[in-house]
């Protein structure tokens, strides 16, 4: 990888790249990662002049990594870099807990469930060697390790150059910054909610306004025992304090403050939390402060043409429970391997449609579950009723499990055409014999045949796809009563069959779908 500050605009760019990616954050990077390990040229542009950003550092930058998340870092060997998990068990704990204390496992709109109360039972195709259900991580900690995998894979980044506009022809994309422009086939924006792609695309981007302004900053207060701890949910917002000095507030102004684009200066803010806190709280010194609200909009599509959305470019919603982080990983993730594949040539007929079809849902889920959070926390009767009801619902056991299995993820799952249950459902993390994984296998960005019975007939049909199925098989320690499974890259399965049989036609239709087979060379 290359990371260029950019002083002179007039240079000339006369290579053409594969991808050029919009946005050096965790999604671009991740995508990036994908791309170039399926041998293709990816160009980074990121508009900061510097990859460092003092709000990275704040402990509300530290992210609740999801189920399809952690499974994607597993798979292609990321994981085991991520050192914040190992150290910290809970970023957000306010003092040590009493033993015998259930231990928090996350929430809904600040709603508590615990692990006690989770039936993980229901969830009969996660293995004992799956990976955690949840993990905790920086963003500046993740972009980092992504950085050096994309420098491992020969990315190219340039910093400061922020996207003006682009041309697109049936042949590729000129993308513009300033006085330079690139070459390059295809074009993705990761560039966050504000997407200089998605506007200069006119790409449609409705949804719903917001009901707070939200505040995330460092300071010194001269009087913190006037502030409780932890999250607290008042009469006019929120505040939480995770740790004396870093205050999260919402104040309920439908956005405005926000939208005004004013500065966020220590009086305006000793104002807000104030009449949030409900005390005569005094700040000393403001030193960091961003705002954000729980606007919730989505592209109505992902793709123009040679150009694809991902990442907040194409979905914002609040960032409560850190649901934006993993619904765009999960974006470059399946968008990776399926542009990687047209970029070669070894696309089927409606492979990259399938990103709309198959991410698109997924994002409707997570702006609505972000919806349905501010709407029970807003400070008015009604939803103090609703959020009462909810928190008897989470405090079952039922009703715990599932919004573990939502907040975690462990629910989600593409709506693909098949008889078997597991299919479109992330592969379990199957434990052969030798302690080995299939997540181990996983690296290359491959598809997988697996096959549990050594059967002579699919070992015939992988062949047909030398170039991107694998055939694997052996036994397993927990089989789920299956007999084979057809892994995608992004690690779907894409065909699941508990039976040993003769004719499969139907795995012959699956990998069709995905694939395309090695070309017959005559002799």
């Amino acid at each position: 990888m290359k990371t260029i500050i950019e002083n002179d605009q007039s240079a000339q760019n006369n290579s053409i790249h594969d991808v050029v990616i919009s946005g050096a954050g965790p999604v671009g990077l991740f995508l990036a990662c994908e791309l170039a390990m399926a041998k293709c040229s990816v160009l980074i542009l990121e508009k900061a002049a510097h990859p460092d950003s003092p709000l990275k550092q704040l402990p509300f930058g530290i992210r609740g990594l999801s189920v399809p998340t952690i499974e994607a870092l597993y798979r292609r060997d990321l994981l085991k870099e991520l050192e914040l998990h190992k150290r910290v068990k809970n970023p957000h704990k306010t003092s040590t807990p009493v033993q015998g204390t259930p231990r928090q496992a996350g929430h809904f709109a600040g709603i508590p469930f615990f692990e006690d109360n989770i039936d993980t039972s229901q969830w009969k195709y996660r293995l004992s060697s799956s990976t955690d259900t949840s993990l905790i991580s920086e963003m500046e900690e993740l972009e980092k390790v992504l950085n050096r995998r994309a420098a491992s894979l020969g990315v190219e980044i340039r910093h400061g150059l922020a996207i003006t506009g682009f041309h697109q022809t049936v042949d590729g994309v000129t993308v513009q910054s300033g006085d330079q422009s690139f070459q390059s086939k295809w074009l993705v924006g990761c560039d966050g909610s504000r997407s200089a792609v998605r506007k200069a695309g006119g790409f449609e981007f409705t949804g719903t306004e917001p009901e707070f302004t939200g505040y995330t900053t460092q300071l010194d207060i001269a009087d913190p025992e006037k502030l409780s701890p932890g999250r607290n949910v008042t009469s006019t917002g929120m505040y939480m304090q995770s740790q004396p000095g870093y205050v999260l507030i919402q104040d309920f102004d439908a956005g405005a403050f926000h939208n005004s684009g004013k500065p966020i200066t220590l009086e305006h803010l000793q104002e807000v939390l104030r009449r949030v806190s409900n005390t005569d709280v005094t700040i000393k010194t403001l030193h960091l402060a961003t705002t954000w609200t729980d606007r919730a909009r989505q592209a109505t599509n992902y793709r123009n043409g040679r150009v694809f959305l991902a990442g907040d470019a194409a979905h914002i919603h609040s960032p409560l429970g850190g649901q934006g982080l993993n619904l765009g990983l999960g974006d470059a993730m399946n968008l990776g391997w399926k542009l990687a594949a047209a970029i070669q040539n070894r696309a089927p007929k409606g492979l990259l449609d399938s990103y709309q079809t198959e991410r698109h849902p997924i994002g409707v889920q997570v702006l609505d579950w972000s919806r349905a959070q501010v709407a029970i926390m807003k400070p008015d009767p009604a939803a103090r009723a609703l959020h009462a009801i909810v928190r008897n619902l989470i405090a079952t056991r039922d009703g715990a499990t599932y919004f573990a299995g939502r907040v975690w993820g462990i629910n989600t799952h593409y709506m693909l055409s098949s008889d078997h249950p597991l299919t479109g459902h992330s592969v379990p993390n199957f434990e052969f014999k030798d302690n080995t994984t299939i997540g181990e296998f996983m690296r290359d960005g491959l598809g997988i045949l697996l096959d549990f019975e050594e059967n002579a007939s699919l070992k015939t049909l992988a062949k047909e796809y030398t170039n991107q199925i694998k055939y694997i098989s052996g036994s397993v320690k927990e089989q789920l009563a299956l007999s084979a499974v057809l892994i995608r890259p992004d690690g779907i399965i894409a065909w699941a069959t508990d039976k040993s049989q003769e004719d499969y036609s139907d795995l012959q239709e699956a990998a069709a779908r995905w694939f395309i087979a090695d070309p017959v060379i005559m002799s």
